[in-house]
């Protein structure tokens, strides 16, 4: 057998397997017999060391009550505090400059109602036409609450090809009317990783700010927030840091803008030391604790305790390693077993330019997903005709892949995925 051919057995991922390094976390999370889950970049696993955090808090309240706040395994009051500073190896940046509150939406507004300050004719947001809608539904709603018309000031960098944005473009769109820049670090659809380092360069060399959601790289991909100057970034952590499905989100604010007033203020963003002395005059945090507004959702946020441990473990540059070769493995195999198949790999091929999931295109998809479900492979659907594919360094195999492959390339053969619908689940 040639080494070209041995590359595309089952042997050969059984050995690829046997040489990883983070083999062994495998172990750590809930596998469930006959499947093999592709979609940890939507809702990650459960690991053993989640579960055990989570109830460990719950122990917390049936033992302490109301003392639960600074008693117990993991005191309530600096969970938010305590979860950011072990986020802040993961995002770049320093512990005081990263908090665990919120979600998403709900940090993108506060950070956006804080930064976004328009003032002559600098009135605009610049974002991306490939971004999340969530985004873009929060900042169309921040500009109407400035008397904008989110058809005028909302900016979107248009896409070339309908998968990537170019940095170029976004470059030439940084005009004198713009205030603020929203984008991905990654997109979600195709995965593909904005050149950070160099979009908040060339922003800051024209007086805007920037931030970036973080959906789909943290956890995934190292960042430098704070060495690359970013102005603030959020993130959820129920994707690729398996912080359980509504998993509260995270927030960054470089420490340069420490002191700046939250735009929306709540008690929970006071400085420690006063915020129980219930004045009604607001005293906010001097570091990114100060852009929480309510109280922390202790029970949401206790799992991701215990996930960021196995991350402390592994280290980030491991889990890119893998995750690179991972899907470069999953991406040779499309290529070798599935020619002529209709299937087109619409993520980006650099590893500098590729995230932590594989975009598989296909004319049939929704239906294709559906069939790959009643096989025990968990994928992920995207409109209008995306297949998304993610290996996670920690979980998944190479063994796995293979046969993820293995089923697709039967169920096209077979025309398997012709018995259903070529139309989406309520949730895809």
């Amino acid at each position: 057998m040639t080494t070209e051919f041995l590359q595309y057995t089952l042997e050969y991922a059984k050995q690829l397997d046997q040489e990883d390094t983070l083999r062994d976390f495998r172990n750590e999370f809930y596998l469930q017999p006959n499947t093999i889950y592709m979609d940890g970049n939507s809702l990650g696993l459960l690991s053993k060391r989640a579960e055990k955090t989570l109830l460990e808090s719950l122990e917390d309240w049936k033992i302490h009550g109301i003392d639960g706040w600074m008693q117990g395994n993991h005191p309530w009051f600096f969970m938010a505090e305590t979860l950011g500073e072990k986020l802040a190896p993961l995002v770049g940046a320093a512990p005081e400059e990263v908090v665990v509150t919120g979600s998403t939406t709900v940090n993108l507004h506060q950070l956006v109602a804080t930064f976004y300050q328009p003032k002559g004719k600098r009135t605009k947001i610049l974002a991306d036409e490939l971004t999340f809608p969530s985004d873009i539904y929060a900042l169309q709603s921040q500009l109407r609450n400035h008397g904008f018309d989110p058809e005028d000031h909302l900016i979107r960098v248009k896409s070339r090809d309908g998968r990537c944005i170019e940095e170029d473009d976004i470059i030439a769109a940084m005009t004198d009317d713009i205030a603020l820049i929203v984008l991905p670090t990654v997109l979600y659809r195709s995965g593909q990783i904005l050149d950070m380092k160099r979009l908040t360069q060339e922003a800051h060399q024209r007086g805007i700010l920037i931030g970036f959601d973080g959906c789909h790289s943290v956890g995934a991909i190292p960042h430098a927030f704070s060495e690359w100057g970013v102005d603030f970034a959020y993130w959820c952590n129920y994707k690729h840091l398996n912080g359980g499905p509504g998993s509260v989100g995270g927030l960054y604010v470089n420490r340069k803008h420490f002191g700046t007033m939250p735009g929306l203020a709540g008690w929970f963003g006071s400085t420690k030391e006063k915020q129980f002395d219930m004045e009604h005059t607001f005293t906010p945090a001097q570091s990114a604790g100060a852009y929480q507004i309510g109280t922390p959702h202790v029970l949401s946020c206790a799992p991701l305790l215990g996930s960021l441990e196995i991350f402390a473990e592994a280290g980030i540059e491991n889990i890119r390693e893998k995750s690179l070769k991972i899907n470069q493995y999953l991406m040779d195999l499309i290529e070798h077993e599935l020619p002529d198949m209709g299937f087109v790999i619409g993520n980006p091929r650099e590893d500098v330019r590729r995230g932590g999931h594989i975009s598989l295109e296909h004319e049939e998809a929704a239906r294709i997903c559906k069939s790959l479900k009643e096989h025990g492979i968990i994928p992920d659907f995207r409109a209008p005709n995306i297949i998304r594919l993610a290996p996670v360094a920690l979980y998944s195999s190479y063994a796995e892949v293979w046969q993820v492959v293995q089923i697709l390339k039967t169920i096209m053969t077979e025309k398997h995925y012709k018995k259903y619908p070529n139309t989406r689940e309520v949730v895809a």
